[in-house]
């Protein structure tokens, strides 16, 4: 007799996702990039690069150094901007059948944040807005607001006065409470959170004595940060009721299941991405296998389910 073919569904921030694997932020372009290589609809969802009120170059070069458990990268967020996102990328993501599409969302001030949902609000297929309040590669803005909680209340109350989707809070891991920071989000208003992003890092090259990265200053991503990851979703999850979205270094199934057990509804996948750009959907097709083999009808049940005994 064949076994019904699992469940991998959930909902976050009132959202339904066919599966729990997200394309993160910064790791997959705007989308379109990706569907020579990634059948895109088999995704549970995936986030564009940051966006902010006028197109922004990034950081100069040299922005990527792999490091022996990962990787660090300071890009600057680079983008289109927010209007030219809706011109030139929006209709195409919208031919793309059963596609979440998150628009994570950058900017230096309040009043940027607020600009840029502003022109977002008109874009037709956005299911919700990722505040990112958490890079660490910039001048200004970005981890100030994640790293303050009164600075991170006041521009998660200005996005959801304006915000006409749900929104998610990318939440900083160069914190002192990521409890602390995930509750102020919720009371400010956020939907839901997600987290982590990179750690501040830094590489130097000892025979020309000069850093790898040209910002000198980078985000550390990748298998090296999953435990302390694992940990700060825990840690989020058991703060607050909204839903909780987990990154860091996951790059399998188990890694997945691992994220959902600590209290993650979903995950985001990203350095994964750049060593194998068909990462995200073969983590799809791992967890089916995973479920299967492990007797589990309905995925979205083993959030929260870490057992102490």
């Amino acid at each position: 007799m064949t076994s019904p073919t699992p469940d991998l569904s959930v909902h976050v921030a009132g959202i339904e996702l066919k599966n729990p694997v997200v394309a993160a932020s910064g790791t997959f372009g705007y989308g379109v990039e990706f569907e020579d290589v990634v059948h895109l609809s088999k995704l549970g969802g995936m986030v564009v690069k940051g966006l902010s009120k006028e197109p922004m170059i990034g950081n100069p070069p040299p922005r990527l150094w792999e490091t022996a458990a990962g990787m660090l990268n300071a890009i600057g967020l680079q983008n289109i901007g927010a209007q030219a996102f809706l011109d030139e990328k929006l209709p195409r993501l919208r031919q793309i059948k059963n596609t979440v599409v998150i628009a994570n969302v950058f900017g230096y001030t309040r009043e940027d944040y607020e600009h840029t949902i502003q022109i977002l609000n008109h874009g037709e297929g956005i299911a919700a807005y990722e505040l990112n309040v958490s890079c660490p590669n910039t001048a200004h803005g970005g981890l100030q607001f994640g790293s303050d909680p009164r600075s991170l209340d006041e521009v998660v109350t200005t996005a959801k006065r304006v915000a006409e989707r749900p929104l998610i809070v990318k939440l900083s891991p160069n914190v002192t409470s990521t409890a602390q920071m995930a509750y102020v989000a919720q009371e400010a208003g956020a939907d839901g959170i997600s987290l982590i992003n990179t750690f501040v890092a830094m590489a130097i090259d000892p025979e020309t004595r000069k850093p790898r990265i040209a910002n000198v200053t980078a985000g550390l991503s990748g298998p090296a940060i999953k435990p302390i990851a694992v940990r700060m979703v825990y840690d989020a999850a058991h703060a607050v009721k909204i839903p909780v979205i987990g990154m860091g270094g996951i790059s399998t199934a188990a890694d997945v299941i691992e994220f959902m057990l600590a209290g993650a509804s979903a995950v985001e996948i990203g350095t994964a991405s750049y060593w194998d750009p068909c990462a995200t959907e073969k983590i799809v097709d791992e967890l089916t296998a995973w479920c299967s083999e492990h007797h589990v009808a309905r995925l979205a049940d083993l959030t929260g389910g870490m057992q102490l005994e």
